[in-house]
């Protein structure tokens, strides 16, 4: 085969492509932002130590610790800060801790928080997901219904907390 297609390259490899951005704002929690900031700084000083290899013919650890650098610095600076403790409790929001019961009888609790802080088997929900969109606004005593891919489920707003 010629040589005259092959790149010759440097032993640098192309940055990787940027993580994708949510088009939604960025609203977080002071936990929230507190966790991205500590992201940042984890990823940062495992940058540093994959750099202080003394054999770093594998790039791609540390390309992919820039690309992730990348993304939590534009997270960070597109970050909304609202703090949950300043809404009243008298309607689901932001950062707001909702326990609903339902149809048949269970208890579940729940948190709106930032996409990025959000852990839906810890109980922590988007404000884009379909359950915190129906629960935002709702107060105690209100019934919502969650249509989910198993069927409809009626919801009853039992109480409303901060964090």
């Amino acid at each position: 085969m010629s040589r005259a297609f092959v790149k010759e390259g440097d032993g640098a490899l192309d940055p990787l492509p940027d993580l994708p951005i949510s088009p939604y704002p960025n609203h977080v929690t002071p936990t929230g932002l507190a966790a991205l900031h500590s992201r940042l700084r984890d990823t940062q000083a495992r940058l540093a130590a994959l750099k202080a290899r003394p054999d770093r013919l594998d790039k791609l650890p540390e390309a992919a610790a820039e690309r992730d650098i990348r993304y939590l610095e534009a997270r960070l600076r597109s970050a909304i800060l609202i703090d949950p403790a300043t809404f009243p409790l008298t309607e689901v929001a932001f950062g707001l801790i909702v326990t609903v019961l339902d149809d048949e009888g269970r208890e579940q609790r729940f948190q709106i928080t930032g996409e990025d802080e959000a852990d839906p088997p810890q109980g922590r929900i988007s404000p884009q997901s379909p359950l915190a969109r129906i629960l935002i606004g709702a107060s105690v005593g209100d019934v919502v219904t969650w249509v989910k891919p198993s069927g409809r489920t009626e919801l009853e707003v039992i109480t409303i907390a901060h964090p």
